[in-house]
Parts: C-alpha cells; sequence; structure tokens
C-alpha cells in the first residue's frame, strides 16, 4: 500500500513489491546458510476491483452465488508454461516422488530458495475480478488445505459458518480431519455487500416505562446526513432487552 502507484497502477505494485519481498527475503538469509523458500498469495480490493497474486501453490478461490472460482493457478514444476520457462533457463524438472525443480523444489516459483533462484522465480501471476453481490467469501489458505479439499468443497463448508474465523477454522479441521500432512493456514473473507452499497435507515427500538406503565416499542428513522447504519445499545434503565437487526455484528472487510 505504500507503493506511489498503488491506487493508480495496483497491478505494478504488488508485482514490484513481490520483487522486492524476494530481494528482501534472499538478502536476510545469506549470512545464515540456509536456503528457505516461502510461497505467497495476495488479494487486494480496490473498490470493487479485486486483484489476486500468487507465487507457489497457495491457491485464492472465491465463491460466487455457491459455486467455487479458483483465481490462483498452482506454480507446480510440471505445468507446460512453467516447465518451458524452466528449461529454457538452464534448469531440469524431473519426478521424484512428485515433479521437483531439479530434483529438490515440488513448486516453480517462491520467494527465497537461493540455490534454485535462476530458474524457481518470484514473479507473481495476477488475476483480477470486478466483484458484484453475487460474490459470498473468498478463501486463501496454504497447499496442506488443498491437498485434501478439493475446491468446492471449500466454498461449501464455508458457506455454512456466519462468522469466516469459524469459517477458516472448520476448513482447517478439516484439512487436519482428513490427514494432510502439510502445513495448513486459512484466511476467509467475507462480503458484506449490503453495508457498503445500501445504507439502511437507523432503527432503535426502545421500551420505556413511566409510572409503571410500559411504553411501545417506538421505531426512529436515521436522520439524511448519515451515510451508514448506527448500532447503538440500550441504556441500563431500560427493563426488556432490545432487539436489534442483523446487521449489528456484521463488519465490512
Amino acid at each position: 500500500m505504500n507503493h506511489p502507484e498503488f491506487l493508480t497502477n495496483t497491478r505494478l505494485a504488488i508485482s514490484e513489491t513481490y520483487q522486492q519481498t524476494d530481494a528482501d527475503f534472499l538478502e536476510s538469509g545469506k549470512d545464515m546458510f540456509r536456503d528457505d523458500g516461502s510461497t505467497a498469495s495476495t488479494a487486494v480490493l480496490v473498490g470493487n476491483h479485486l486483484y489476486v497474486a500468487n507465487v507457489g501453490d497457495s491457491r485464492t478461490v472465491i465463491s460466487k452465488a455457491g459455486k467455487a472460482i479458483p483465481l490462483s493457478e498452482d506454480h507446480k514444476p510440471n505445468r507446460s508454461n512453467e516447465r518451458k520457462r524452466i528449461e529454457n533457463a538452464g534448469g531440469v524438472v524431473m519426478w521424484v516422488g512428485t515433479w521437483r525443480v531439479g530434483g529438490v523444489l515440488a513448486m516453480s516459483r517462491a520467494f527465497g530458495n537461493h540455490m534454485l533462484k535462476q530458474f524457481v522465480v518470484a514473479e507473481p501471476e495476477i488475476q483480477e475480478q470486478e466483484l458484484d453481490e453475487e460474490f459470498e467469501l473468498l478463501i486463501l489458505p496454504s497447499d496442506g488445505l488443498w491437498d485434501v479439499v478439493p475446491n468446492e468443497d471449500s466454498v461449501s463448508l464455508a458457506l455454512l459458518e456466519e462468522e469466516p474465523e469459524s469459517a477458516a477454522r472448520k476448513l482447517i479441521e478439516t484439512a487436519f480431519s482428513r490427514g494432510s500432512a502439510d502445513n495448513i493456514t486459512c484466511i476467509v473473507v467475507r462480503f458484506y455487500h449490503e453495508l457498503v452499497s445500501k445504507p439502511q435507515p437507523l432503527i432503535q427500538t426502545q421500551t420505556q416505562t413511566q409510572s409503571g406503565t410500559e411504553m411501545e416499542p417506538q421505531a426512529q428513522t436515521e436522520p439524511e446526513t448519515r451515510t451508514e447504519p448506527q448500532i447503538t445499545t440500550e441504556p441500563e434503565t431500560k427493563t426488556k432487552p432490545q432487539i436489534t437487526t442483523e446487521l449489528e455484528n456484521k463488519t465490512e472487510p
């Protein structure tokens, strides 16, 4: 977000930031005699325009009207275009339990991995998606989830939960119970379109007691100057629980 062209050229900002992250990663480990690496998956929402970047196999999936749509393609060495790129750079892809670059790394793009850097680049692939009200949620997990949970399963399971954190936990627990042996991390983002695009009038339902006689609930509309729903709590002197709308616990991503 600090990139000078983040808003005007988001794709360029993401791409150059990935390259800088890779350079910083390599620099930080040069004196440690390690050859670590990392995948990355990034989702950036500017207005209603979603940019998804990936390096490696941490796939991003979005749900549209209950259907799973992958917004990234795993960087596997046996992908035809990835294999061609590696071989053109002088590298080899071979089968060692799975397809690996130089017989070592099971992915074709990553941060770090200094010894294979000539072949294992950190240039992200970036996909764009314009969001509308049919899009429900976004799932960004590591490959420990995708090893055992198909795209459609991930969306079906996540949609069962109202809160995104609960959905992420459900997906992680499902992957673990299905025997995933890789690292399992997950972020779920829900889209609440009505809170952004359709400001609602303020509804306050109050119960007042005067001289021991209960008054009827009263509805108040929001002043015209307000642009978003205001959620209020009941004063301590009220004697009955406040009735609230389901918007109360929802937050904008």
